[in-house]
């Protein structure tokens, strides 16, 4: 049982280390927020800045292919919704990110460690929505 826990745990463990290694570095050698949200609306804009951040935004696509090529298996995941609810709450986090200037990783993972006020309101905002939106589905099905 234990060694399954700790099976369960590690990749996770390794990703939340990668990700904050990651906004790290790109706050240190870009001086970058690590907002996806923002790095992704960013694409749109002309700028010198555009190259480095779809390099990040790539990173963090091949991150499954290279789990897969080191661990020789795609990482594990179940989504239990249908389509129309994946599509459904991929426009009301667009819209939620738009509307809080930042999504979870810029707030979350980058404000919260600066201690932003912003920030904390924002992740406080994410998690009683998604509380809210559990419960609302689940009262529903």
């Amino acid at each position: 049982m234990r060694g399954r826990a700790m099976g369960t745990y590690l990749p996770a463990l390794a990703g939340g280390l990668l990700i904050g290694l990651s906004a790290t570095l790109l706050l240190l050698l870009n001086g970058r927020i690590a907002g996806i949200s923002g790095l992704v609306a960013g694409l749109g804009r002309p700028g010198a800045r555009r190259w480095t951040d779809a390099a990040f935004l790539l990173g963090l696509a091949l991150g499954p292919p290279l789990f897969a090529l080191l661990a020789g298996q795609w990482p594990q995941m179940r989504i239990a919704a249908g389509l129309p609810v994946l599509a459904l709450a991929g426009l009301l986090v667009g819209f939620g990110t738009r509307l809080g200037s930042g999504c979870t990783s810029g707030h979350g993972v980058c404000g919260l460690a600066r201690l932003s006020p912003r920030s904390i309101v924002a992740v406080l905002v994410f998690l009683a929505t998604g509380m809210l939106t559990v419960a609302a589905v689940r009262g529903l099905a």
